[in-house]
């Protein structure tokens, strides 16, 4: 493999990288509606937060490794075609059969990517009236405080516990 076909594989896997990581979880912590939840009226109560403690959700992949397999293979024929067309005297067929060996190994490189993955969250156990209650939240530990919180229901048995406490900022 010479140099300028290494480069071009380093580029192929590391924008499959960049492309299919890890899912973003933030769209389901409990401060994010969706945009058919704004405007309208959500049953609200007040909690009494007595316990939080770590928690870990398995989030579904799928769609990141989808991008990450596109994403490589488009990236990997682009790469191949261009190898492959500057090199030999057939730089036609070369960009073909390149193009079509990238599209492969692009393809190939989304294998690495998580059909699920783990991220974090708290189990928040409260108080309603004289009821005890657990939820699970995505989000930080540092987002919640024993005592007062807002729990807000958007649908059946939909719980979410409204952040009552703010994270310290992090240090660049």
């Amino acid at each position: 493999m010479n140099s300028a076909t290494k480069k071009i594989a380093a580029i192929v896997f590391a924008s499959v990288a960049l492309a299919g990581c890890a899912d973003n979880a933030d769209k389901y912590a409990a401060d994010v509606y969706q945009v058919g939840q704004l405007n309208s009226k959500q049953e609200t109560k007040t909690v009494n937060i007595i316990s939080i403690l770590p928690a870990k959700v398995a989030v579904d992949n799928t769609a990141n490794k989808n991008t990450a397999r596109n994403m490589g293979a488009v990236v990997g024929a682009l790469a191949g075609a261009v190898v492959g067309f500057n090199t030999g005297s057939n730089s036609t067929l070369n960009a073909v059969a390149g193009g079509a060996g990238g599209g492969v190994v692009g393809s190939m490189a989304s294998a690495g990517v998580k059909d699920t993955v783990m991220v974090d969250a708290v189990s928040l156990t409260y108080k309603e009236d004289t009821k005890v209650f657990t939820s699970t939240q995505v989000g930080k530990a540092c987002q919640f405080s024993t005592g007062l919180a807002v729990v807000i229901t958007t649908k059946a048995d939909e719980t979410r516990i409204q952040p009552n406490t703010t994270c310290p900022a992090e240090k660049s």
